[in-house]
């Protein structure tokens, strides 16, 4: 008998009588995801312990809101605002509709943004996280009229405003009324500025489009998770504009910061703690 067949036979053997032993991970802890840096392939709970970055090329992969939630909260802290407000249809765009039930079913969201109050290492602040697995977060007006209110009511409350950008900008069938929230969040922001008080915007992959053009670049401070894409339109557009070939890295994060647009670059292990600092050494200069 082939030693090589026999061995297998002991393992096929063994691992059947382990099987009935085992049980299933919760929540989808066992399923497999392939790295798009590398191609190897780990587990949800593995990928979980490492903040969902490649153990072997620390690609980044995407977060949803509710997981970044979690990464940058203090326990239990967090509480949600405008939990059902949802988008309409207002152009009466056809399919619209339907695009938007089909991301709340894959999602479990409402809407591309969560929104709510909560601590991050101890400091209290006002937090929004987008969600680009929803409509690639595209800003419709349900998603700036929720980012506009958590803004407002971080001003009347006077606390810092942590923003969480991962979007493909305006979306497009909400047309003119898409566009107008530009303008809207911007003007909440700029009002949470001159009363004194601090907002950090943190771009993640991919910040583009009338978010970046908007609220996303105006934080007192500004940060960027590694390798993310921030840009206002994509690579090819710009291209075909100016006819010229971009620079390498033209849109990367890296070449944000060496240019002067991001103020630093943040690994997710090390964000709560950088927020939290920020946000203490800020509220100490305030009371100075």
């Amino acid at each position: 008998m082939n030693p090589f067949s026999e061995k297998k036979s002991i393992l096929d053997s063994v691992n059947s009588l382990l099987r009935p032993m085992r049980k299933p991970a919760a929540g989808g802890e066992d399923k497999i995801y392939k790295c798009k840096g590398c191609g190897n392939k780990y587990t949800k709970a593995i990928l979980r312990e490492n903040h969902f970055v490649c153990p072997s090329c620390g690609h980044y992969g995407k977060l949803s809101a509710r997981t970044r939630i979690t990464t940058v909260a203090d326990r239990k802290s967090f509480r949600e605002f405008s939990r059902s407000m949802i988008g309409k249809n207002p152009l009466k765009f056809p399919g619209y509709e339907e695009k938007i039930r089909d991301a709340e079913k894959a999602t479990g969201l409402k809407e591309a943004v969560i929104t709510g109050t909560c601590t991050i290492d101890g400091e209290k602040a006002v937090i929004c996280v987008m969600d680009s697995r929803f409509l690639m977060a595209s800003m419709g007006t349900a998603v700036g009229e929720k980012i506009t209110r958590a803004c407002e009511y971080a001003t009347k409350k006077k606390l810092p405003i942590v923003v969480f950008c991962a979007s493909g900008g305006a979306r497009m069938q909400e047309g003119i009324l898409s566009l107008m929230q530009m303008a809207k969040t911007s003007a909440a922001f700029g009002k949470h500025g001159e009363a004194g008080l601090l907002f950090i915007s943190v771009l993640t992959n991919p910040t583009t489009g009338g978010v970046t053009a908007s609220f996303a670049g105006l934080g007192d401070v500004i940060l960027a998770e590694p390798g993310a894409l921030i840009g206002f339109a994509g690579p090819r557009v710009i291209e075909q504009t100016i006819g010229e070939k971009l620079p390498e890295g033209f849109q990367s994060s890296e070449f944000q910061l060496e240019h002067g647009f991001v103020d630093a670059i943040v690994k997710r292990e090390n964000m709560k703690e950088t927020i939290g600092k920020i946000i203490n050494l800020h509220r100490k200069a305030k009371d100075y």
